[in-house]
């Protein structure tokens, strides 16, 4: 019986196979990014031009005090950020800090980056603004084109952080790991910490002009990184279910083990979500073995009367 296999040149046996990356296998399996953003308080990101390594805290080129300092804190991610194919010129770095639950985006300057070991991360990551940096004018487009740690973050987003440049260079960074590595590209905007995948070059400037105007992509939005992953597919959701895209037009009111509350212009909505697993699959593309694919579904979904109670804190 003839072979059904992969031919290579002149019909015969194909040398080896195209490698297969996460993000492919994930846009094959119809993963929903919805409710895949990581749950943070804060965001760090370093101006850094140098190689990132495979773990920026572990193998980048920042003196090795300063990684130690910036490590180790939980509930904040540090984010390494270079221009786009544009040298770094001067004598200074600009260094970010974001605190997307209330939406703000704080900046200082320094002109060596152990000037970074006076910065109290902790508090940062407990959410705590830092003083005396200036208020630094959004939205801010930090695009996921970390190679050394995930092969798609590289093959993804920097053709993405190249079609956005053209349109906001200043407000485009490329920046190290974001999470999520299968939803490439990743862009993550700030001061909101707003996290989409599965971004495309021909998609990118669509977003910014409709982040700008004061709605969110929703089917590409993994969530808002202020709040719990069951709480970003459940907005998702409810936004699907209520065909709006609005910012700003659906507001959490309460929260408790089982349930989010919503509250929109057509009534207070209850959001039910139920964590399960499917089938296992690579995850990232360095992942030495398989695991089991996460996800969100809607278990409940129903718009309260106005005298429901709803125990429970925002």
């Amino acid at each position: 019986m003839p072979s059904t296999g992969p031919r290579g040149p002149a019909g015969g046996p194909a040398l080896s196979a195209a490698p297969v990356r996460c993000s492919g296998a994930a846009l094959e399996r119809g993963d929903d990014p919805a409710g895949s953003a990581p749950h943070l308080a804060a965001f760090l990101l370093v101006e850094h031009h140098g190689p990132w390594g495979q773990s920026v805290l572990r193998d980048s080129r920042l003196p090795e005090d300063v990684r130690r300092h910036l490590g180790g804190h939980q509930h904040l991610k540090v984010l390494l950020a270079r221009r786009h194919h544009r040298a770094h010129r001067g004598s200074s770095y600009a260094v970010m800090a974001c605190f997307p639950g209330r939406r703000q985006l704080l900046v200082r300057t320094v002109e060596d980056h152990r000037e970074l070991l006076d910065v109290d991360v902790a508090a940062i990551a407990r959410g705590e603004a830092p003083e005396g940096w200036d208020p630094a004018p959004g939205p801010v487009y930090a695009v996921c084109t970390h190679g050394r740690h995930d092969a798609c973050c590289a093959e993804r987003g920097r053709p993405v952080v190249a079609a956005l440049t053209g349109v906001r260079p200043e407000q485009t960074w490329e920046v190290s790991h974001v999470g999520g590595d299968r939803f490439a590209a990743n862009v993550l905007v700030l001061p909101e910490g707003l996290y989409y995948g599965q971004v495309t070059p021909e998609g990118v400037t669509g977003l910014a002009h409709h982040h700008e105007a004061g709605r969110l992509d929703l089917d590409h939005l993994r969530g808002r990184s202020s709040r719990p992953m069951s709480v970003q597919h459940a907005e998702v959701a409810l936004r699907r279910h209520l065909d709006d895209d609005r910012l700003t037009s659906v507001r959490l009111v309460a929260l408790d083990a089982e349930r989010a509350v919503f509250a929109h212009e057509s009534g207070r909505w209850e959001v039910r979500v139920e964590r399960r697993t499917g089938e296992p699959a690579r995850l990232t593309c360095g992942a030495a073995g398989l695991s089991r694919v996460p996800t969100f579904a809607v278990t409940s979904l129903v718009r309260l009367d106005p005298d429901t109670s709803e125990a429970g804190g925002a």
